[in-house]
């Protein structure tokens, strides 16, 4: 094991069209593939405000991609490199990569949507997480990523202190490319509320109090089967900063409801 949080060794898989990915783990026992959210990589989302060392320690190995476009893993420039849906499908070649039968699988806000994407194409994870997200982010992704495509596009120009020069700020500190980063933007793909009524293992939908960016996840949770709703301090933003964000998944893993948590 890596000896610090921030040594966590990067291994390397395939997408389905040959793309080079990246991801990071930590700990032992049952496999948990968690999916960071747009801008953000595997180490920001997960490791460094300790949600990874939070669920590692109740028995899990924490499995933590960098989606492509982001982080560590390829940042092609060339648009036939995401085609909709490719997220989903690199979510299934590190399954296949990594012979995973019998795991879990989460993630935050565009994690989340993927996450949903994987579920309703057929992955059949024991238990899922879907964090940061909500009815109407998952049911109409149609113009979801106009925010960030504007700033994408007007890097420089926001006035200081500005939500959008925060979030420019943020891409900076992830060392972001802003030409990979809109491409993600075209790889979208709608849910159906029929497609997530099939989605039947015990799902958590956990927001921030302050965060409906995506819509409403209490929605979200009545139009699953076994949706359980919960929420933690913050907003869109704040929320993945929040130890509590890591305590509830763990709780909610570790065979809690989120009650309990």
């Amino acid at each position: 094991m890596a000896s610090s949080p921030t040594d966590l060794p990067v291994h390397r898989f395939l997408g389905r069209d040959g793309a080079r990915l990246v991801y990071r783990e930590m700990g032992e026992g049952r496999p948990l593939i968690l999916i960071h959210g747009f801008f953000s990589t595997a180490m920001v989302n997960w490791v460094r405000y300790g949600h990874a060392a939070t669920i590692a320690a109740r028995g899990y190995r924490v499995i933590m991609p960098d989606l492509r476009g982001h982080g560590d893993s390829a940042k092609s420039h060339d648009a036939e490199s995401y085609p909709p849906d490719v997220l989903a499908d690199d979510g299934f070649a590190l399954v296949e990569q990594l012979a995973l039968t019998d795991y879990d699988l989460g993630g935050y806000s565009l994690g989340a949507r993927t996450t949903v994407r994987m579920l309703a194409r057929g992955a059949t994870p024991g238990r899922a997480v879907l964090a940061g997200m909500g009815f109407e982010g998952i049911v109409h992704t149609a113009g979801r990523g106009a925010h960030f495509r504007r700033i994408l596009t007007n890097l420089g120009t926001f006035n200081p202190g500005s939500v959008e020069w925060m979030a420019e700020a943020f891409l900076k500190t992830v060392d972001g490319d802003p030409v990979a980063l809109l491409h993600i933007l075209d790889t979208f793909v709608d849910t159906p509320r029929e497609a997530l009524a099939r989605i039947g293992m015990p799902t958590l939908v956990l927001v921030g109090a302050k965060d409906d960016d995506n819509g409403s996840a209490e929605e979200l949770a009545a139009a699953l089967p076994d949706g359980r709703y919960a929420v933690v301090p913050g907003n869109h933003m704040s929320a993945v900063t929040k130890p509590e964000l890591g305590a509830a998944i763990a709780g909610f893993l570790g065979g809690g409801t989120p009650s309990e948590v």
